[in-house]
């Protein structure tokens, strides 16, 4: 059963995990499903953060929308005044 102290504990993984310190993801129940939502920097840290909520909550399904931020360099260089 999720309740909201599981719902906690997944959060608390994220952010005090000493390899991941994740802040920027959303833990919510949805009836009997686990939703994590937000966006990372790669693919690699979505994989991990799943990985790892999987490793420590092995019987909650989970449904993941967590999307991937798309930065690209500065075309140009910035000029200031």
């Amino acid at each position: 059963m999720i309740d909201e102290y599981v719902e906690a504990a997944v959060q608390r993984l994220l952010t005090e995990h000493s390899d991941l310190a994740e802040q920027g993801i959303t833990v919510a129940r949805r009836e009997r499903t686990m939703l994590l939502r937000g966006e990372v920097e790669s693919t690699a840290r979505r994989d991990e953060i799943v990985r790892l909520v999987e490793e420590h909550f092995p019987d909650i399904p989970l449904w993941v929308d967590i999307g991937i931020t798309r930065t690209n360099p500065p075309s140009e260089p910035e000029v200031l005044p």
